[in-house]
């Protein structure tokens, strides 16, 4: 694999060369499990948009330097993966895709655009359903977690259920596939996420205690086989969240498994050709 630096937008951007031939897909680290995708054909798809998380100084910045988002995915409904979503649609229009019940409460209790979600946009487990004119396919996998939605109120929290937790298979049309794992441990079933199609770049969380943790993270990598890298997520925002890319990338050494670990950088854009 060979690699060189590109300067897009004012971040440093890694453009990755392979046998395979897609149009350029640029892919955001935002910190947690926040991710922008531009697709080939100039499209923006936000994912677990938390953009003002702790670990991210120039967040507020780059949220008030949104000015085009088609979409915002979202895994499941705990604060640190829903995140701005709310300020993001209201400022770009962006469509909320997720499951019916996390999407019926985000309209509902935290004042998400009402004509920006609806069946269209709405999957499950199991299911993918096609956007952006077929230039986007969405697939909601499995995962092992729990999802609550918590609504602030003056004399606390409530607490709103937040429907199915769900992984995400999002494949580009003329560029690559990724699988977003959410948040989760490893289970067997992730054989079968390439049922959706092929796995190019896999966002893992390794961070442990309420995900999988590095060693188990890596063997879910090895089920999944993705074909070209995996990038760690969901470690280090807080002290609880232990696991590391180092500690990940020696039991991916364990585990045989030859698939490229990526560490990004909170900030940092790749650019994937």
């Amino acid at each position: 694999m060979l690699k060189k630096l590109l300067i897009v937008t004012g971040f440093a951007v890694t453009q990755f060369f392979t046998a395979s031939t897609f149009a350029k897909t640029d892919i955001t680290y935002y910190g947690q499990a926040g991710y922008k995708i531009v697709t080939p054909q100039g499209h923006v798809i936000m994912i677990d948009p938390w953009l003002t998380n702790p670990k991210n100084p120039k967040g507020q910045e780059q949220l008030n330097a949104l000015q085009k988002v088609d979409l915002i995915l979202l895994t499941h409904g705990h604060f640190d993966h829903i995140g701005n979503t709310v300020e993001i649609a209201k400022k770009t229009g962006a469509k909320l895709v997720t499951n019916f019940d996390l999407g019926k409460v985000m309209v509902e209790k935290l004042g998400f655009p009402k004509d920006q979600f609806g069946y269209p946009t709405t999957g499950n487990i199991g299911g993918q359903i096609p956007l952006l004119d077929g230039e986007v396919k969405v697939g909601f996998t499995q995962a092992i977690h729990s999802s609550s939605v918590g609504v602030p109120l003056a004399d606390g929290t409530e607490t709103y259920y937040g429907g199915t937790v769900t992984g995400l298979h999002i494949q580009i049309k003329d560029g690559p596939s990724f699988y977003h794992t959410g948040d989760t441990d490893v289970f067997k079933d992730m054989e079968l996420i390439n049922l959706f199609g092929p796995v190019d770049i896999m966002l893992a969380a390794i961070g442990d205690t309420f995900t999988m943790g590095p060693k188990r993270a890596a063997h879910a990598v090895k089920l999944v086989q993705p074909r070209k890298m995996v990038i760690p997520n969901h470690f280090g925002t807080f002290p609880l969240l232990r696991g590391t890319p180092e500690q990940f990338a020696g039991f991916l050494k364990e585990e045989g498994v030859v698939t490229p670990m990526r560490v990004m950088q909170v900030g940092e854009t790749i650019r994937v050709e």
